[in-house]
């Protein structure tokens, strides 16, 4: 099990690690002074390995955004840490066809079988209970990454309410044509790759997370390898 989360402030830039990768950050609040003086700090998070099997399928959509070359950056406040580790996922799907919803906490972002879990086609959703309301900063999503594809109707919302009914917080939505149901979205598509999405969860107080997909370009299946929430 890789669940060991680093985090820490870097000496001079802004540091991603991750199987040796590094990206750092012309933004003045990159820096261990600007940090130091918001109370923020980069959050960080062990990248997977590569790992590209099969052939490569065409990915028609529009308004595509380009895939990443590093991982993401973004600084967090002071005392952010992993809440999702182990904790209970449930989902639309109550019996993938692959692998379990417990693999999505687990902490192991390996690309090959036995990582990920797949669910049927269609518009499917899963939720993380925290256990408690926190106060949410980051979301980090690996939906699969042997084989580059983007996937449809990517939602993530959060709420105190288990039936997502009342209360409800959009922090990402590319629905364009509002398939989903969930109302339509105006972000933009992108590629799953090792380094994952990282989504801001503006300080939004919440206990679950719940994420939407709707299949992607190379089949109808929906996938999650992991996702990690963070705050405090």
């Amino acid at each position: 099990m890789k669940n060991l989360i680093l985090l820490s402030l870097a000496s001079s830039a802004l540091i991603f690690t991750g199987c040796g990768d590094k990206a750092a950050s012309d933004d003045s609040a990159s820096t261990p002074e600007a940090a130091a003086s918001t109370g923020s700090m980069p959050l960080t998070t062990e990248i997977p390995p590569e790992l590209i099997e099969g052939t490569p399928q065409p990915i028609k959509v529009d308004n595509l955004e380009k895939a990443p070359n590093s991982a993401p950056v973004m600084m967090v406040p002071e005392g952010t840490v992993l809440l999702s580790a182990g904790k209970t996922v449930t989902g639309s799907d109550d019996f993938p066809i692959i692998g379990e919803l417990e693999y999505i906490t687990d902490g192991d972002k390996e690309a090959g079988e036995g990582y990920f879990v797949e669910l049927m086609d269609g518009a499917q959703w899963v939720q993380i209970d925290l256990e408690a309301p926190s106060e949410l900063a980051a979301i980090w999503v690996w939906h699969y990454h042997s084989q580059k594809r983007a996937y449809h109707d990517v939602i993530v919302q959060v709420s105190n309410d288990p039936e997502f009914a009342t209360g409800v917080t959009t922090l990402f939505n590319n629905d364009y044509d509002n398939s989903a149901e969930q109302g339509k979205g105006s972000d933009k598509p992108y590629v799953d790759t090792r380094y994952g999405k990282l989504i801001d969860a503006k300080g939004n107080n919440a206990q679950y997370v719940r994420l939407y997909s709707n299949g992607n370009t190379a089949n109808d299946m929906n996938h999650y390898i992991e996702v990690e929430v963070y705050g405090k």
